[in-house]
């Protein structure tokens, strides 16, 4: 974490409505609240994909899973505000 916000990692794949569901989630909170988003597609890697299959979207922030299949965007808000208050 060089810039000090949280490291956010999304586990999806493509045509997946939840993932993309999460993803606008992810969006709208990022414009209001800085984090770093990665999106890995768990289609291009076996080892994800036997780990996750049906599980996604996965959702870990700083290395710890958080979420899978929905967030809203207060319950992503909420943990944010909780690591920050951890971090200080």
């Amino acid at each position: 974490m060089s810039d000090g916000h949280p490291q956010l990692v999304l586990y999806s794949k493509p045509g997946c409505h939840l993932c993309d569901e999460m993803k606008h989630v992810l969006d709208r909170v990022r414009a209001r609240t800085p984090f770093t988003l990665r999106v890995i597609d768990i289609s291009m890697d076996p080892d994800l994909l036997a780990r996750y299959g049906l599980e996604i979207p996965v959702l870990e922030i700083d290395g710890r899973k958080v979420a899978k299949y929905r967030i809203s965007e207060k319950e992503l808000e909420d943990t944010l505000a909780r690591r920050r208050v951890r971090s200080t």
